[in-house]
């Protein structure tokens, strides 16, 4: 009898645990912070999908605030707003956020800030994290590399930075396996959602011959470009800014935030949290290829089939360039 009343003792200390697991989600809050629309087809709207996500798996309270430039001065002003309404999980979802997010982590403790795609950290509560983004670029080089017909693909981007020079490289590499001839010619716009720069920039592109463009901007206006002109356009972030330009859409290296934001919260609220410096990979499903358009030749679609299985197995994985362009790139990573 005693026995049998310690092993349900034993029972109900487990359920209990079990469930002051789950509902220690209720002890937070999370709020999003995004420098763009989180409509805008791309970045932001990855990251707005990814946080819903998250409410979906977890029941945790969010919410959001757009368009905040990457100015320290109105990061904070958000930060602290959410901060004094009891959020105490804070995500700033662009470089820009880096040092102001590194600062108040130092003066509010008792929040965790995580920072995307920066590079600093703390042990206690300021994280970063990331994707290896370069490996599905790598890819949808292949396709642009296969399907010019002019030799010449232009690359709308917004910033000279590591991670933005890293992709282009990537991409670059992937068109140089596929055409040897074919060149990546890049403009920057100096900003990550701004449809009127983008849109210049890949019109200036087009007027010098190429007929596939690709970006790493936020919003779709390089497709609408693309297709006004009879070109291809390989987009980026999400796949939902396709419907804007889909007789010019091929594919879209893509981000699947929802994974991680679920996984990151969780060990937030079992205690298990560390900080850490994430950055997935393919083999996560955190960055992936979308499926390719239906008109492109078998051949170019096996290519891609067969480097994604070599790069899923760790057999194979794009070279990282981030300090200079590859040989077959025109531009200059200086600003």
């Amino acid at each position: 009898m005693r026995r049998g009343w310690a092993v349900g003792l034993v029972l109900i200390s487990i359920l209990a645990i079990a469930c002051g697991g789950a509902a220690s989600v209720d002890e937070y809050k999370a709020a999003f912070v995004y420098v763009g629309p989180a409509d805008d087809g791309g970045w932001s709207q990855a990251h707005d999908v990814g946080r819903q996500k998250l409410v979906e798996e977890t029941g945790i309270e969010t919410a959001y605030t757009e368009l905040v430039p990457e100015d320290a001065t109105e990061f904070r002003t958000v930060a602290e707003a959410y901060i004094e309404q009891g959020y105490n999980i804070i995500f700033g979802t662009t470089f820009g956020y880096l040092d102001v997010m590194e600062e108040m982590a130092l003066e509010y403790p008792d929040v965790i800030f995580l920072h995307c795609s920066g590079y600093k950290l703390n042990d206690s509560n300021f994280g970063n994290y990331f994707g290896k983004m370069y490996q599905p670029r790598y890819l949808s080089g292949l396709v642009a590399g296969a399907i010019t017909q002019s030799d010449k693909i232009g690359y709308v981007a917004a910033f000279p930075i590591p991670e933005v020079i890293r992709g282009i490289n990537a991409f670059a590499e992937g068109v140089k396996e596929t055409n040897p001839n074919a060149t990546v010619e890049v403009v920057w716009t100096f900003t990550w959602f701004g449809p009127e720069a983008e849109t210049q920039a890949a019109n200036a592109l087009l007027e010098t011959g190429a007929d596939v463009l690709a970006q790493h901007q936020d919003s779709p206006a390089t497709g609408i470009a693309a297709e006004a002109a009879g070109a291809k356009w390989i987009s980026y972030n999400t796949a939902y800014g396709k419907d804007a330009a889909p007789g010019a859409f091929v594919t879209a290296p893509v981000w699947d935030w929802g994974p991680y934001y679920v996984s990151v919260v969780e060990s937030i609220a079992d205690g298990s949290f560390v900080p850490e410096a994430y950055w997935g990979g393919m083999e996560t499903g955190l960055v992936s290829l979308y499926e390719l358009s239906g008109d492109l030749p078998r051949t170019v679609e096996q290519l891609v089939n067969e480097k994604s299985f070599e790069i899923l197995s760790g057999a194979f994985d794009p070279p990282i360039v981030e300090d200079k362009f590859v040989d077959n790139v025109i531009g200059t990573v200086s600003p």
